[in-house]
């Protein structure tokens, strides 16, 4: 039976484009979301990837939601921590709830998912375990105390997860994004987002697809002896 991957922000944006790359790769896909029933229908209708929706920053609702994936489908092999929120602002302005929902949904989260499937993985003697961080959790970002923190924690977490789960056939690695074309990042005011891209030295944003590819490669089979690292993807903006 072909393995099974889980990806959290899995409807939307770079989650969505993880999802379908996984699956025409022949995996078993289930996406996870947070709030948008709609759009999470829209895409469920769209590509036929099954979706449960629970709040990855809520450990009950994480435990209650993995147990269920694997009564029906069986065991996670591949975990991708994909979901994200921002509340940009700058800091002598940001409420401790601007700073607690951040911290909450993009690095506890990767917590919450990770405790709840690392045993069955140490049991069976495999897991892959992708961690989706952020150019901006490496260089900062002027606004997003909270952002930055967060994903500069997912690259420590995943270093360290790294160490405990290589000799369980267990990889953790992370990807950090640069500034990919998604609905977020089209947002941006025209003038600033001309900004944005001058500082990339391709020319250009990048492509949810392009952070897709990198996935795929780490949670392959033959990737069993990278783990610990993460893959920049940004265009050359941030070469750390």
């Amino acid at each position: 039976m072909a393995r099974l991957a889980l990806v959290t922000g899995g409807t939307r944006g770079i989650g969505e484009a993880i999802c379908l790359a996984l699956r025409k790769e022949g995996y078993r896909v289930i996406a996870n979301y947070g709030g948008n029933d709609e759009a999470a229908k829209a895409f469920s209708d769209r590509t036929g990837i099954e979706t449960r929706k629970f709040d990855v920053s809520n450990y009950a609702e994480v435990e209650q939601g993995i147990a269920a994936i694997v009564q029906e489908h069986g065991p996670i092999d591949i975990l991708v921590n994909n979901a994200g929120i921002t509340r940009d602002t700058t800091i002598h302005k940001m409420t401790p709830e601007q700073w607690q929902a951040v911290i909450d949904t993009n690095l506890t989260s990767c917590f919450n998912l990770s405790r709840c499937v690392i045993n069955t993985m140490r049991e069976r003697g495999f897991g892959r375990i992708v961690n989706i961080g952020s150019i901006n959790g490496q260089a900062g970002q002027y606004g997003q105390v909270n952002y930055a923190a967060a994903k500069s924690g997912i690259h420590g977490f995943t270093k360290a997860l790294a160490q405990e789960g290589a000799a369980k056939g267990i990889t953790v690695n992370a990807i950090a994004p640069g500034y990919i074309a998604t609905d977020m990042v089209r947002a941006v005011p025209a003038n600033v987002l001309e900004k944005i891209v001058a500082r990339i030295p391709v020319g250009r944003l990048g492509e949810a697809e392009e952070i897709a590819r990198g996935v795929v490669f780490l949670v392959a089979d033959e990737a069993g002896f990278i783990t610990g690292s993460t893959l920049s993807i940004n265009g050359g903006q941030h070469m750390y």
